[in-house]
């Protein structure tokens, strides 16, 4: 027989079910921005380690993110792991991905993506590498390298996204679930902070089954609480990102490095909201940079408005200039439909916790940070930023134009939880495993003998 719990009784209750740390409302880690900052993810769960590099099995990191119950995912192995053109869901909540515990090189994920449709998930310090290989064009396969799918509550941060088949990283979900504002919101993506992520190389001209589908991020209609904090776009046709219609966004510090078409635009398409009433959305955006590059479109602005629906846009020491520094408008349009930009006064969503850098100090800043495992970059990172900082580089249809699947040489070390705050997953000492020092470049051997003499 089952007895009715008093309301004092039905709390205690929940803070017995709920992870310890869900009680706390500390911040997920040191640096940790926006509505999802408070996530626990995996704290006070299990800690799962990773121990070899299969796709599956156990061991495994699919089967350390398909557990169930709070988890901290950690690896005792660096490497490549192949997926073989297999997406990788997380349905399961609470969840901490600890990229940073890995030996060098880190963990890399090829031919994959990762979706995330669930709450309460902190993904740290992964590569992903999807690419097409070697499916032929307009073939099927589309990728996204992450994406979140009605998902809440989740930080990306310190990663690297490059040659997604569709975006390169994403907040998406469906439109409209019930018959309220209200509803639609709380039925797709909400509190998703990507943070000091780099998202470069979309593929174009590749196995998609629409064709050109070099993407950066897509933040799908009435998605709310999404906030870009830090990050890199680099060498994609467009969405740097593209806002879908009555959908909220905050970007601070943000680096747009060789946008094609558009850089970042906003989109409420009739054809999608067909008997539904429109919903104004809203980008505050500060401190920004957008840097045309060998692709950009002559004059490209740093926002373009499409589409039927209206922006609230708040904008404050944004640059957009061409690859020769001359600046670039604010402002301009594709579709001549109703749409229109309303400048705010005052920012719509909190910059708290954020340290806001004038967009002049922007790219130093970012190009040192961005990506996953800034202290211990695989090669890969160092072309693309390098190529970034000197204004060079181009939008790909293959991997194989620039480079091939890493097959780094497998490493292991055990993870010794002593040497860990297990509530941030910091390194008590301060130091990652295989930090050196600063980013580097990548030099040949030859350009190691001239430059070192060893």
């Amino acid at each position: 027989m089952f007895k009715l719990l008093t309301p004092a009784l039905a709390a205690i209750a929940c803070m017995i079910a709920a992870p310890a740390s869900a009680q706390t409302a500390a911040p997920a880690f040191p640096g940790a921005v926006g509505p999802a900052a408070e996530t626990p993810g995996g704290r006070g769960g299990q800690i799962i380690r990773v121990t070899n590099l299969n796709a599956d099995g156990p061991g495994s990191f699919k089967a350390a993110v398909e557990a169930k119950g709070p988890r901290i995912v950690v690896f005792e192995v660096g490497g490549v792991i192949d997926m073989g053109r297999e997406t990788i869901e997380i349905r399961e909540p609470f969840l901490t991905i600890a990229g940073q515990t890995a030996p060098s090189p880190g963990i890399t994920l090829i031919k994959t993506g990762i979706d995330v449709r669930t709450h309460d998930v902190i993904i740290r310090h992964i590569r992903v590498r999807t690419g097409a290989d070697n499916q032929p064009k307009r073939s099927g396969w589309e990728a996204d390298a992450f994406s979140t799918v009605a998902a809440r509550n989740v930080i990306i941060d310190h990663n690297t996204f490059t040659w997604a088949i569709d975006e390169n990283m994403s907040a998406s979900g469906p439109r409209f679930t019930g018959n309220t504002v209200e509803e639609w919101r709380a039925g797709t993506s909400r509190n998703i902070t990507f943070s000091n992520n780099l998202a470069a190389e979309g593929l174009a001209d590749s196995s998609h089954p629409k064709g050109e589908h070099s993407k950066g991020s897509l933040i799908h209609d009435n998605t709310t609480g999404i906030v870009f904090y830090r990050n890199i776009w680099a060498h994609n046709v467009e969405r740097h990102p593209l806002v879908k219609g009555g959908a909220q966004v905050l970007m601070v510090n943000n680096l747009i490095y060789n946008p094609q078409h558009r850089a970042v635009h906003y989109n409420l398409m009739a054809l999608e909201w067909a008997g539904h009433p429109y919903v104004t959305g809203e980008i505050t955006a500060i401190g920004n940079v957008m840097r045309g590059g060998n692709d950009t479109d002559e004059g490209l602005p740093f926002l373009m408005i499409g589409g039927d629906g209206d922006l609230n846009y708040y904008g404050k020491d944004n640059r957009a200039v061409d690859r020769h520094g001359v600046k670039l408008p604010m402002f301009g349009r594709y579709g001549e439909t109703r749409a229109k930009i309303v400048e705010r006064k005052a920012p719509m969503m909190a910059t708290t916790g954020m340290t806001v850098l004038p967009s002049g100090d922007v790219e130093t800043s970012v190009l040192s940070t961005a990506g996953a495992r800034p202290w211990d970059r695989d090669g890969e990172d160092i072309r693309v930023l390098f190529f970034v900082a000197e204004g060079r580089g181009f939008i790909i249809d293959d991997e194989k134009e620039v480079s091939a699947y890493p097959a780094y040489k497998p490493t292991a070390a055990p993870f010794v939880e002593g040497d860990w705050n297990l509530d941030t997953m910091e390194p008590k000492s301060g130091r990652y495993p295989g930090q050196t020092g600063p980013v580097r470049e990548a030099l040949s051997p030859r350009d190691r003998d001239m430059r070192t003499g060893q």
